[in-house]
């Protein structure tokens, strides 16, 4: 203990002397410091004076900074009882007064803050490591929560800052005469400032004490034009209204969403960059696919490959370019809806609900059989089995553009069911996301608690089923009472002019989907009923609407491919290459077994034919497995070498989807209609 008295009395003297000298001397000061510390240099006589001088110079600021505090009390005094002052100046008098007085108090709290936490370190025990962890975890919230406080203070001094000046401004318009363009400025300047005070949210001050809220260090990248091509001040520098980076100790890179001045215009010109490339990349890629006999997605998926991380890494706004990928789906979504009247879809709901759901179980039950025999836990075992179960709807959606889906009288056209189980899918997306917490508790959990997890997971399966159930008749009574007399008003309204019928037919689309999100129930299903209900109204109206909606979908659908393509490591894939052909293939053909199983049993007799296409269809891993594995892996479900291998076998499984496809409609398909499908 006597270590550590001296050690912190020395951190005592030592700190405020620090500020008063020079770099040089400070060095000294500390170099003589560590030999009294370790008993060199130094004779006791020394020691004792060394201690005295610098209590004495220590004891002496704090004197100076009660009697500087006790000369601001009677500064803001004086102010308040000036009546030649107005209440504004008077306000702003005594909170600059206040400012200062602040900063005294922080500067004193921070010397003995930092004594008592050489005081706790010293104590503590440093062969633990869990003790080592928490004094740090303290010291950083503690240099968290001075930082914020010095932020405020820096704010509050520039506010102060641009009143004086303000004031200084007022002072020179009184000594001369304003002319009336003078006075006109002045009244729009105190307009716009009344208008920036109602506009600015305090968004930092309203939710630093949420909870759930962390402090947290960043580091802020300017733009390199800003850096390199500029002759800039300090001043300009903070001033600067472009998009700075914020990079997080967990290396997150963040970008301005909004400005705390909003009359100021933005844009986000790495995003532009980026779609950029993407548009101009994607036209030789997809020549290329096409030239080789490929579809063109796969050559919007190598874009993403050359353009990504695994590439040249010139995305900056992944994110942003993976969110507007989505709305690519939900357009493809919409059209394949658009082809998919209801009467089609009351004639394979029955197998549309029971395909899908009994493909999942099994996949379940093998992969939980998988998973006994090779000791893997049964959470990530289920969760692995629902992310192979999950097929590509915009991959077949492709497959089947331009098909002819006329069959015989009386037969089950293959398309409408492939179309409907993929769908249905869709809507088991939304319920494994639902289900996750739960997985992830069952992971935790005890033998005792697995009923109750078992039974809350029947709980929302039930409150699933109820969403679907309000979705569907919801559509039943839009489809008997709206949906023809809106088609009909905005068909009235864009006689020449075709944007009040995209605007029409694209705020209906979202009204669906913001429907089924609310319910619970998965976007994508939203976008799908929107294209049957509007399709309801015959064909005239579909091929006029997909005329609208079809370039639309096809660059944003550009968008998508390019964004999977962001998560495709090529080296990866290539150093485990036979394990992933070996993985890959057995997904394929356990898939391709079990959708004929189960088509087998679920399909009428004279439709038995269709099960051959259907399987091929479905016999591929949804590019949604890369959503769902990324929440498994930040909750901890899997681990990072779990992630990457669904994420490989996906895109292998993707690749080989258009050969599996076009065996399929060789051996099943006329021929009439196997070039139109191809």
């Amino acid at each position: 203990m006597k270590a550590t008295g001296f050690i912190s009395l020395w951190t005592l003297v030592s700190l405020p002397c620090g500020q008063l000298a020079n770099p040089a001397e400070h060095e000294d000061v500390v170099k003589h410091a560590i030999k009294l510390h370790r008993g060199k240099g130094a004779v006791i006589a020394q020691r004792k004076q060394w201690v005295l001088e610098s209590c004495r110079k220590l004891s002496g600021l704090l004197r100076q900074k009660n009697v500087v505090l006790n000369k601001l009390k009677n500064a803001i005094r004086a102010v308040e009882k000036d009546v030649g002052l107005s209440d504004e100046e008077k306000l702003f008098q005594v909170h600059t007064f206040e400012i200062f007085q602040k900063e005294l108090n922080e500067s004193e709290n921070s010397v003995f803050q930092a004594i008592h936490g050489l005081q706790r370190a010293l104590q503590g025990d440093y062969k633990d490591v869990v003790n080592m962890k928490e004094s740090s975890r303290q010291r950083l919230e503690a240099l968290r929560e001075a930082a914020i406080k010095e932020e405020m203070e820096y704010v509050e001094l520039l506010a102060a800052e641009k009143h004086q000046v303000e004031a200084l401004k007022n002072m020179q318009h009184q000594n001369k005469s304003l002319s009336m363009l003078d006075e006109i400025l002045e009244d729009v300047r105190k307009a716009a400032d009344r208008l920036e005070e109602e506009i600015e949210e305090h968004a930092f001050d309203d939710n630093k004490s949420v909870r759930g809220v962390n402090f947290e260090a960043v580091l802020r990248v300017e733009e390199d034009e800003a850096n390199s091509k500029r002759n800039t001040s300090k001043r300009e520098v903070e001033d600067d209204l472009g998009l700075s980076m914020l990079i997080d100790s967990q290396n997150n890179q963040y970008i301005l969403t909004k400005p705390r001045d909003s009359t100021i215009p933005r844009a986000d010109h790495h995003f532009i960059k980026d779609i950029v490339t993407i548009g101009m990349l994607s036209l030789p890629c997809g020549w290329l696919c096409t030239t080789i006999g490929l579809p063109t997605m796969f050559g919007y998926i190598i874009c993403g490959v050359l353009l990504g991380p695994s590439g040249l890494n010139s995305i900056k706004s992944i994110v942003q370019v993976e969110t507007l990928g989505e709305f690519g789906v939900f357009f493809t979504l919409f059209l394949v809806g658009l082809e998919f009247s209801p009467e089609r879809l009351r004639k394979v709901w029955k197998i549309s609900l029971q395909g899908p759901c009994y493909m999942t179980v099994l996949m379940i039950a093998f992969g939980l059989l998988w998973g006994h025999l090779l000791q893997i836990r049964p959470t990530q075992s289920v969760f692995i089995s629902t992310c192979l179960s999950l097929s590509s709807t915009p991959l077949v959606s492709r497959f089947l553009a331009g098909s002819v889906r006329g069959d015989k009288e009386g037969d089950i056209d293959y398309s409408s069911v492939l179309l409907g189980m993929l769908v249905m899918q869709d809507v088991q997306l939304g319920l494994f996301i639902a289900v996750m917490p739960t997985l992830i508790q069952a992971g935790v959990s005890t033998h005792s608690s697995i009923f109750k997890e078992i039974l809350r997971i029947l709980i929302l399966i039930g409150q699933i089923l109820f969403s679907l159930a309000a979705v569907f008749l919801l559509c039943l009574v839009i489809k008997t009472y709206l949906i023809g007399p809106y088609y009909r008003k905005l068909h009235a309204e864009s006689k020449g002019n075709k944007e009040i019928l995209i605007l029409g037919i694209t705020a209906f689309t979202f009204l669906m989907l913001t429907i089924t999100e609310l319910l619970d129930v998965s976007m994508e299903l939203g976008c799908f009923l929107a294209g049957a209900l509007i399709s309801s109204q015959g064909h005239m109206v579909t091929e006029e609407i997909m005329c609208c909606i079809e370039p639309i979908r096809d660059f944003l659908a550009i968008i998508f491919f390019a964004s999977i393509g962001l998560h495709v490591f090529p080296t990866f894939v290539i150093y485990e290459l036979t394990v992933l052909l070996f993985l890959t293939l057995s997904v394929v053909i356990m898939k391709f077994v079990l959708a004929v199983l189960v088509l087998s049993l679920i399909l009428p007799k004279t439709s038995q034919y269709i099960k051959w296409i259907v399987s091929a269809g479905l016999a591929q891993v949804s590019e949604f497995s890369f959503v769902l594995g990324s929440r498994a892996r930040r909750a901890g479900i899997i681990s990072r070498e779990v992630y990457l291998l669904i994420l490989s076998v996906t895109t292998l499984s993707l690749l080989l989807a258009p050969a599996l496809w076009r065996a399929a409609i060789m051996k099943c398909v006329p021929r009439p209609e196997r070039r139109s499908s191809t």
